[in-house]
């Protein structure tokens, strides 16, 4: 175990809380579709570099008949980054120290319908403390209204704090999940923000807040989804689709990098990745 203080720890009660609710509204989306399936929770631990205890966290998944393949991760972790990636984070370029904890969830669901989605908030503290995160829905085939539904949650969350954090935070989104070799967007976006450290309560505050809109928003468009009819075509968009998923975890996004450079698990690394996916 590694030892935290005070805020750290109350990061880490409020995420694996959220993932606890957060797990239970999926399995009764599945109970109410007639299926029995559960979360798998797998602990992980990690040693950092120099041998010394570096945390770890759990990875739960659900194969069902609603969620195809849903991860809900959570970990805290610490120790030091390797000198050749400090540089790269926020105020770790003179001590590399570090302490992260978070929750991180992806969703690819049965029916091409209903949309996946990506959610985390994390809290990251080097010789700087801030919160970061985001949410983005990405439905093979879009409907408005969920696209509209899911801005304007994010919207009121972010305008009950600041009036200037959705754009901001949605025009940063835009841009983050974007993949530049194909020259499209990865879904109809939401919000990303990063190094949010104006005030550690405000910031806390409007971290959670996310947290809930989404555990809000996101059930209430699956249940409107997953029983859509859909036809071989839409089953192959979507497939298609998750390619175009898969490369943009694989070769653009940067929680996947902070896994693989921070020695975490890799399976819950890489648990955003659909089960099934094709290219042409």
């Amino acid at each position: 175990m590694i030892e935290l203080d005070e805020q750290q720890q109350a990061a880490r009660n409020w995420f694996e809380g959220l993932r606890d609710r957060i797990c239970a509204e999926f399995e009764a989306i599945e109970r109410e579709a007639g299926s029995d399936a559960s979360f798998d929770y797998i602990p992980w631990d990690r040693a950092d570099p120099d041998g010394s205890p570096g945390g770890g966290g759990v990875r739960g998944v659900m194969k069902g008949r609603v969620f195809e393949k849903v991860g809900v991760n959570v970990s805290t972790v610490g120790g030091s980054f390797a000198p050749d990636f400090a540089g790269s984070v926020h105020g770790a370029g003179e001590d590399p120290r570090f302490v992260a904890t978070g929750i991180s969830l992806v969703a690819h669901m049965v029916n091409p319908h209903a949309p996946a989605v990506h959610m985390n908030t994390r809290f990251l503290c080097t010789t700087r403390r801030w919160f970061g995160g985001g949410a983005d829905l990405n439905p093979p085939i879009p409907h408005d209204e969920d696209t509209a539904e899911f801005h304007a949650s994010l919207r009121a969350a972010c305008m009950a704090h600041d009036p200037t954090y959705y754009e901001r935070f949605a025009k940063w989104a835009d841009e983050y999940f974007f993949i530049p070799h194909r020259n499209v967007h990865r879904g109809v976006g939401g919000i990303f923000f990063d190094h949010l450290e104006r005030d550690w309560a405000a910031d806390f505050h409007f971290a959670r807040e996310v947290g809930e809109v989404f555990l809000d928003v996101f059930p209430r468009i699956v249940r409107r989804r997953m029983a859509t009819p859909w036809s071989e075509a839409d089953r192959a968009r979507q497939l298609e689709w998750r390619g175009r998923y898969a490369e943009f975890n694989l070769v653009y996004d940067r929680g996947t990098l902070f896994g693989l450079k921070t020695g975490g698990n890799i399976d819950a690394i890489l648990m955003s990745l659909p089960p099934l996916a094709t290219w042409s």
